[in-house]
């Protein structure tokens, strides 16, 4: 049942077929979820490797109590594109890509996926940012070369991180270190 609401989201999300309502993903996104943690899927690095478009997340909030809660989902609005990419070059690397109109920001660096608990932990050390052709920034952040020169000794407990609990050809789900959840369809 949550996979159908899932495609369906992701089919109305490329082709503008009515979509359906924003908590039946959440519940369906949390039902793919719980679903994996009884039964563990075997995910590798090769499965994400490629485009994913964002097309619906939740955001969290802090408790008083301690813990999180999630707040209501979204579909992201296709005006702003948001898109992450995985590729293997000599080690897997990660990319972030945000876009209004002409102008791009984009992230990428080091990533690297623990295959037993399908995580995917990474660092982002690269900016650039483009109006249209033009490059108006291109350099490090967050300690650039030698962050990612020290990327592989770093702990995941200290990393930005996914755990993906659903991959497909077609799209991806994971929650990530802050404890929102989303859902990528392939570019």
């Amino acid at each position: 049942m949550s996979i159908e609401i899932l495609n369906q989201a992701a089919k109305a999300f490329r082709d503008g077929t009515p979509r359906p309502d924003a908590n039946q993903v959440v519940d369906a996104l949390l039902q793919a979820e719980k679903f994996a943690k009884q039964h563990p899927p075997q995910f590798s690095f090769d499965q994400l490797v490629g485009q994913w478009r964002l097309c619906f997340a939740t955001g969290t909030r802090k408790l008083r109590q301690g813990g999180i809660q999630l707040k209501k989902g979204y579909y992201v609005p296709k005006l702003a594109k948001a898109q992450i990419s995985f590729a293997r070059d000599e080690a897997e690397r990660i990319g972030n890509l945000a876009q209004l109109g002409a102008l791009q920001l984009k992230f990428t660096g080091p990533a690297r996926f623990q295959t037993k608990k399908n995580l995917l932990a990474f660092e982002f050390t690269q900016i650039q940012v483009t109006f249209g052709s033009i490059v108006l920034k291109k350099g490090a952040v967050r300690g650039g070369e030698a962050k990612e020169q020290e990327f592989e000794e770093i702990s995941i407990a200290k990393l930005p991180f996914f755990a993906f609990f659903l991959i497909t050809d077609d799209l991806i789900a994971a929650r990530g270190r802050g404890g929102g959840l989303a859902l990528w369809i392939r570019e």
